[in-house]
């Protein structure tokens, strides 16, 4: 493709509002462009990218066993209403009406269609597993959308549905999809890591996620040179060393002390004397239908996704000062567990091994101390919901653990009946009775793959495309475009590229080099050639890599056999 013959407008300065590299960078390089909040038009090259990642998935979903179908944006609200997410599914399901009043929704995942497929085709184990997939435009009401395709409210995803007769069935169907979404980001050519996860609004009783590494992922992984490895939401620890000898004397009971002005765990401890691993750390939380207060010891923090697991409930988010004073009876900054009626409290098993602590007295500019653990507070449960964080023992091994940031492109679950039972999706066993199908989900953002990409992949000129995924391998470049004897020999040039099979960007646009050359590192081509009235002089052509930069003559009759020799040697790497 000829530059001046397709759509590619690339931008001198980087968008307002874009907040993380992969959307300065591709809305800067005519890759992508802003239509409203979290909905983006994918321009020429972008879609080129996006439609080599959806290439490499189908070839893997085939091989992994699915089968791909196409399934309405738009679903009705019947469907939902069967499963019960109509209701639970929260504001980030987009609600629409017909011309007739009836209720649909745009779909954010298509679980309760595909189970309407399956159920109205299906009916005997014999006809069992199925594996279906599909790629499709999808749209959740993201309260605050951010970060361009990373956390957009329409985005492009796989998402796979799998059926089965026996759990043991599933876990074949989940293993190769794992093994699946393994080559897909290795063909990419992306450093990435697979973690365990939380099932979240989807359900489940097993979760991975597929995280591609980059100093700017959203998402915190903790891992261990063991092979354990899990998303802060999900991740768990070994034994944590417990808190420091108590170092006041112990009172009867809690003592009231005055700490005027001092609310953080770091002042309190300093004043009092204790380490911060003495305090019993208070956090009030309003849920669906009620408030709770979490405990966890002071030098940890709430994982908020883990107590709203514990609360099985679908909102959970931190109480107001204003609820905070009606649910405690003290200014926020001073609660504690002691005294407390009529709330569910949930505290982390750390807090119930402290032998002796201090915490707030729900009084302001007021701590307690000498607070005994089941003596002057009983919790309602006792469950893990810390939050994980490096140098916490590993689970399995025991060693310490490192964190390292992540950007979530994949996420897997098993999700047994959940929704069979309600949607009464069914099947005759071997012996005629009827039993719900178990199912499995496997989601892959696309867009936002390739978003991820670019984070992994970039330097302070712009994006350095790993060969996979590069809109084209190859731009051949042309200086001196006003000399005719530089124009022939790089027509010719390209049209040996073109019959040779070489996918490339011929850059025939009358542009002075340095306006071609930053936009040509901008973009990322990973190979470029370059044609020039210096070069031709002594019969050759500059060829260069866009990862080193490092520029190597070449003859000019020998350009298309070096070319394919580079191509090769970037595809070798991948394998």
């Amino acid at each position: 493709m000829r530059w001046t013959r397709t759509f590619i407008r690339t931008l001198r300065q980087d968008p307002a509002d874009a907040e993380v590299v992969s959307h300065r960078l591709m809305a800067r390089a005519g890759m992508i462009s802003k239509l409203a909040a979290g909905i983006y038009n994918y321009l020429p090259l972008g879609w080129r990218s996006i439609r080599k990642l959806e290439a490499i998935i189908r070839e893997e979903m085939e091989r992994a066993g699915s089968t791909e179908l196409l399934m309405p944006a738009v679903q009705p609200a019947e469907l939902w209403q069967e499963s019960g997410r109509w209701f639970k599914y929260g504001p980030e399901l987009l609600r629409i009406k017909d011309r007739h009043d009836r209720d649909f929704c745009f779909g954010p995942t298509h679980e309760e269609v595909v189970t309407d497929i399956v159920r109205r085709t299906t009916t005997s184990y014999r006809q069992l597993p199925a594996n279906l997939y599909q790629i499709q435009t999808k749209f959740r009401d993201e309260i605050r959308p951010r970060f361009g395709l990373m956390r957009g409210r329409e985005f492009i995803m796989k998402d796979a549905y799998s059926f089965h007769a026996s759990a043991e069935d599933l876990d074949v169907a989940y293993r190769a999809m794992e093994a699946a979404y393994c080559r897909i980001f290795e063909r990419c050519g992306l450093e990435y890591t697979k973690v365990e996860a939380d099932t979240g609004n989807i359900g489940g009783s097993e979760s991975h996620e597929f995280m591609v590494l980059a100093g700017t992922g959203e998402d915190a992984i903790i891992s261990c040179a063991c092979g354990y490895g899990a998303n802060v939401e999900k991740a768990v620890t070994g034994t944590l060393e417990s808190a420091p000898e108590w170092p006041l004397a112990v009172p009867e009971a809690p003592e009231k002390v005055h700490t005027p002005g001092l609310k953080s765990v770091e002042e309190v401890a300093g004043f009092l004397g204790v380490a911060p691993a003495h305090l019993i750390k208070t956090m009030v939380f309003e849920t669906d239908e009620a408030f709770v207060v979490a405990l966890v010891r002071g030098d940890r923090e709430v994982n908020e996704v883990k107590l709203k697991n514990v609360l099985d409930c679908t909102h959970i988010q931190l109480a107001s000062e204003e609820k905070i004073e009606k649910v405690t009876g003290g200014a926020m900054g001073f609660s504690g567990p002691v005294g407390l009626e009529g709330i569910r409290i949930v505290a982390d098993p750390t807090v119930m091994a402290l032998a002796v602590a201090a915490t707030g007295a729900n009084e302001r500019d007021h701590h307690l101390v000498g607070v005994v653990p089941g003596r002057d507070f009983e919790p309602d449960d006792v469950a893990d919901i810390a939050m994980a964080a490096a140098g916490d023992p590993c689970p399995r091994c025991g060693k310490p653990m490192t964190e390292k940031r992540g950007i979530e492109v994949g996420h897997i679950f098993k999700l047994g009946t959940k929704y069979s039972e309600p949607m009464r999706c069914t099947f005759l066993d071997a012996d005629g009775a009827e039993r719900p199908m178990i199912m499995g989900c496997y989601g892959l953002g696309v867009g936002r793959t390739v978003a991820a990409a670019v984070e992994q992949n970039h330097d302070d000129h712009g994006i350095v495309w790993p060969l996979p995924l590069a809109p084209y391998e190859v731009v051949l470049v042309l200086l001196n475009s006003d000399r005719p004897e530089v124009v022939e020999a790089a027509d010719a040039l390209y049209a040996r590229m073109l019959e040779a099979g070489i996918e490339v960007l011929y850059d025939d646009r009358s542009e002075r080099p340095g306006v071609k050359f930053n936009d040509i590192d901008l973009i990322g081509f990973p190979v470029r050639v370059v044609v020039g009235k210096r070069g031709l002089e002594n019969g050759q052509v500059e060829m260069s890599l866009r990862r080193d930069g490092e520029k190597r003559p070449v003859p000019l009759t020998d350009a298309v056999t070096a070319v394919q020799e580079l191509l090769d040697t970037l595809r070798a790497e991948l394998a």
